[in-house]
């Protein structure tokens, strides 16, 4: 499994043609304690970059964005009832969908752990 991650914060942990879409423990830590999250659709199209869900917490209501174009093949239910999961465990229970991925060259426009290490010093 690879894990990319975007400049907003959101990660994408890659399996095969799929990848697992959540925010990274930086940025829940920084949006405070997560009161609700709107989730999207399954079948849904998006393109890198396109709003995927949204987060509100106490501090902030804030958009997630799809790290590469790909369709939603699923969707972490359980964080409609436990939104804090996400500032549990961001990368783990608390993933937020999970998609097809369209075009697996834009996982290169991606940073990998140590640039995104950098990016958030």
């Amino acid at each position: 499994m690879t894990i990319k991650f975007t400049q907003d914060h959101e990660y994408i942990a890659v399996e095969g043609a799929s990848g697992t879409v959540g925010i990274t423990a930086y940025a829940q830590d920084q949006l405070g304690d997560i009161v609700f999250i709107e989730l999207p659709v399954v079948g849904k199209v998006l393109k890198k970059g396109d709003e995927a869900a949204v987060v509100e917490s106490v501090k902030a209501a804030s958009e997630i964005y799809a790290p590469v174009s790909g369709t939603v093949t699923e969707v972490n239910a359980v964080l409609s009832g436990e939104p804090g999961l996400v500032n549990q465990d961001p990368a783990g229970a608390g993933w937020m969908f999970r998609m097809s991925i369209a075009d697996a060259g834009e996982l290169d426009t991606l940073m990998d752990e140590a640039a995104y290490q950098d990016h958030i010093k």
